[in-house]
C-alpha cells in the first residue's frame, strides 16, 4: 500500500483529497482530532458523532478528518501533520496502516500530543499512547467457534474462503481473520499475516476493503478455483454480502455459512434472513467517548491513557450450546450506523 516516501511531495496533494470535516468550534478548549479510515463507513460515522458530543460536553475543540480510501496512509499522514500545525493536544486514530503510520505517530507524540488509537492498534501496539477498541482477537475467535459448533462433523471437512481486508494487512485484519481461525480450531502460521496455505481447508482468500463490491469481486476470484465453499469468514458485514451476492449468482449460496465482525444496525436485517449466520458486535461510539475522555483527563491532571476493551457480542438467531450469544433484536437496540 501507500508508504510514506516523498512525503512533502505528496502531503500536498493528500491534503487536498482528504474527506476533512471540521466541526464548529463548541468552546475555545483545546483541540482534539479525529482520523478515521473513511468518513461514509457507516462505522467512522458513528465514532465521528461519539467524538462530537463527547468533546462538546468536555468543552473541547473538536476537529475530525478521514482518509479518501481505506489504505490511505499518506492521507492520515497528511491529517496528523494539520492537527499538529494546528496546536492539537490529543488525536484519535484509526490507522489505515498500522506500521506505516507508526512514525508519523511518533513525531506526534514527541511533540507533547497524545496519540489514543481506536478499532484498530498500531504495530507495535506501543506506538501510540493507548488503544480503545473490540479486542478483534477474541471477535474472530467468537465467530469461529461459533461456526465450529454450527458445521457440528462437517467442521473438519469443510471447505473456507476468507474474504479479507487490504493487501498491507493491518492489525485489524490478521487479528480477526487468525482470531477466526483459532476458534475454528485451524492452526495459526504466523499470528501477524494471514495466508491461504495456514490449512488445506482454505480453498481462497482475497482482499475486500471492507466494501460489498469489494467482496463480490474478491468472491468472484475465489470461485476460479473453489469449486465448492462450505463456509466464508467476512472482515465485516458488507464484503460477507458481496461474497454471498457473488455466490449467489453463481448459483451456489445454498448451504454455505456466512460469519463476519463488526453488528451495524443495516446488518441485523442480513441475519434475520439468513444471508450472514453470526456476527460479532463492536461499538464505536464508545470507542470515541472513551478516547475523548482520556484525552481531557490527561489534560486536567496527567493521568496516563489505559488501552480499553469496548467490548464485543456474538449476535445469531442460531445459537449454539456453550457459546454465549444475543440474538438480532438485542443486537438492534446496541448497533450503529
Amino acid at each position: 500500500m501507500l508508504k510514506i516516501s516523498g512525503f512533502f511531495a505528496t502531503a500536498a496533494a493528500a491534503a487536498l483529497a482528504l474527506a476533512l470535516t471540521s466541526a464548529p468550534s463548541y468552546a475555545d478548549g483545546p483541540i482534539v482530532g479525529l482520523i478515521t479510515k473513511t468518513n461514509t463507513n457507516p462505522f467512522f460515522v458513528k465514532m465521528k458523532q461519539g467524538f462530537e458530543a463527547k468533546a462538546k460536553e468536555l468543552g473541547l475543540t473538536p476537529q475530525a478528518y478521514a482518509g479518501k480510501f481505506d489504505g490511505d496512509n499518506d492521507g492520515q499522514v497528511a491529517a496528523i501533520e494539520q492537527l499538529m500545525a494546528a496546536g492539537a493536544k490529543g488525536i484519535l486514530l484509526v490507522p489505515s496502516d498500522s506500521t506505516a503510520i507508526v512514525p508519523t505517530v511518533g513525531k506526534a507524540r514527541k511533540a507533547g500530543i497524545v496519540v489514543i488509537t481506536l478499532d484498530t492498534p498500531l504495530d507495535p501496539p506501543t506506538a501510540a499512547d493507548a488503544n480503545i477498541g473490540t479486542d478483534n482477537f477474541k471477535a474472530g475467535e467468537l465467530i469461529g467457534q461459533w461456526a465450529k459448533a454450527k458445521l457440528g462433523d462437517k467442521a473438519k471437512t469443510a471447505k473456507i474462503a476468507t474474504l479479507d481486508l487490504a493487501a498491507n494487512e493491518p492489525s485489524v485484519d490478521y487479528f480477526r481473520h487468525n482470531g477466526f481461525l483459532t476458534g475454528f480450531g485451524i492452526p495459526v502460521k504466523n499470528v501477524k499475516h494471514y495466508s491461504q496455505s495456514d490449512s488445506p481447508q482454505i480453498v481462497g482468500n482475497d482482499v475486500t476493503q471492507g466494501s460489498t463490491e469489494g467482496g463480490r469481486k474478491a468472491m468472484e476470484n475465489i470461485l476460479q478455483k473453489a469449486d465448492h465453499i462450505d463456509l466464508v469468514y467476512a472482515i465485516n458485514e458488507p464484503a460477507a454480502y458481496g461474497g454471498y451476492a457473488a455466490l449467489k449468482a453463481a448459483g451456489k449460496e445454498k448451504g454455505v455459512v456466512f460469519v463476519a465482525i463488526d453488528g451495524g444496525c443495516f446488518a441485523m436485517p442480513w441475519i434475520k434472513q439468513g444471508i450472514i449466520d453470526a456476527t460479532t458486535q463492536q461499538y464505536p461510539l464508545l470507542m470515541a467517548a472513551d478516547g475523548v475522555q482520556q484525552i481531557s483527563d490527561h489534560l486536567k491532571s496527567g493521568e496516563k491513557p489505559h488501552s480499553i476493551d469496548s467490548g464485543e457480542k456474538l449476535i445469531t438467531d442460531q445459537p449454539m450450546p456453550g457459546i454465549p450469544s444475543i440474538t438480532t433484536d438485542e443486537g438492534m437496540k446496541l448497533c450503529w450506523g
